[in-house]
C-alpha cells in the first residue's frame, strides 16, 4: 500500500513532534481511518518531504512523530504560467487537478468577452480557497512537494500586460500552425480561452502583447482538454515528460 502524503500548512522540522491542523487531523483519521504507528509522508510547500509516524490520533486529532528532511523535487525545469477562461460547474476544478499533476508552476483564471461565470469578492475568494485545496490534493497525489499558485480571478487584459514568460503561447484553432521557439525556453506562459473561444479582438491583442499562436491539429479541443494537452506536449518538448 502507498504511504499518504499529506500537506500541512505549518513549516516542518526534522526530529520534531507536532499536532496537526484540523484539515489534515480529520482526513488522516476518518477518510484515511490510520492508526498509531501508521506511516505517512508530509510536505510543506517548500520543495522538501517529511517522513513520519503517527504518535496519537483521535477523531480530529492526530500528532506525529517527523523524521528526517528528505530533498525530493519532482518539479519541472520548464515553468508554465496557465491563464486559462473560467469554465463552470466541475471544469475549472479538472483543469486545476489535471494542469497541477502535469507540473504548471502557475495559473490564473481569467474573465473574457465569452466567459458567462459572474463572481462577486466574496465569491472569488472563496472560489480561490476551493481552488488552492485542489491544487494541494494534486499535489499529495502527484507527488509534488511544491504547490503552484493559484491567483485571484482577472481580466485577460491585465493578464496580458502583466505575464512575463520567455515564449507566450495563444491557443486558438483559426492558427495556421504550432508555434516554434528559436531556443529553449526556461518560462512559458499558456493562454486558453473560454468554450466559445476567444475573440478575433482578444486574440489580436494577445498577439499584440507577444503571444505566439498556437495550434495542435485539425480538432476543436473543449477548453478543459486544450490545456492539458498543450501542457504535456510542452513538458516533452521542454519540461521532464521527455520519452527516453
Amino acid at each position: 500500500m502507498r504511504t499518504p502524503r499529506i500537506y500541512t500548512q505549518a513549516p516542518l522540522s526534522e526530529g520534531t513532534s507536532r499536532e496537526l491542523e484540523q484539515g489534515p487531523s480529520q482526513h488522516i483519521a476518518r477518510a484515511l481511518r490510520m492508526q498509531v504507528d501508521d506511516a505517512l509522508v508530509l510536505f510543506d510547500g517548500s520543495g522538501a518531504e517529511y517522513p513520519a509516524t503517527i504518535t496519537s490520533v483521535t477523531k480530529k486529532h492526530v500528532s506525529v512523530a517527523i523524521g528526517e528532511r528528505q530533498a525530493v523535487s519532482k518539479e519541472s525545469p520548464l515553468a508554465i504560467h496557465l491563464g486559462i477562461a473560467l469554465s463552470r460547474g466541475e471544469r475549472m476544478d479538472f483543469v486545476i487537478q489535471k494542469a497541477t499533476e502535469l507540473g504548471v508552476t502557475e495559473l490564473t483564471p481569467l474573465f473574457t468577452e465569452r466567459v458567462e461565470v459572474k463572481l462577486n469578492q466574496e465569491r472569488s475568494e472563496k472560489k480561490l480557497r476551493h481552488w488552492e485545496a485542489v491544487a494541494i490534493s494534486a499535489c499529495e497525489q502527484s507527488g509534488r512537494n511544491t504547490l503552484p499558485s493559484i491567483h485571484p480571478p482577472r481580466q485577460l487584459v491585465q493578464w496580458l500586460d502583466d505575464t512575463a514568460a520567455d515564449l507566450k503561447l495563444v491557443m486558438h484553432h483559426r492558427a495556421d500552425k504550432a508555434a516554434e521557439a528559436a531556443d529553449r525556453p526556461g518560462t512559458i506562459a499558456l493562454l486558453i480561452g473560454p468554450e466559445g473561444g476567444l475573440s478575433q479582438d482578444e486574440i489580436n491583442g494577445a498577439e499584440s502583447a507577444g503571444y505566439r499562436a498556437l495550434q495542435l491539429g485539425p480538432r476543436v479541443l473543449r477548453t478543459e482538454t486544450a490545456p492539458l494537452a498543450a501542457i504535456a506536449i510542452l513538458q516533452s518538448q521542454w519540461g521532464d515528460m521527455k520519452a527516453d
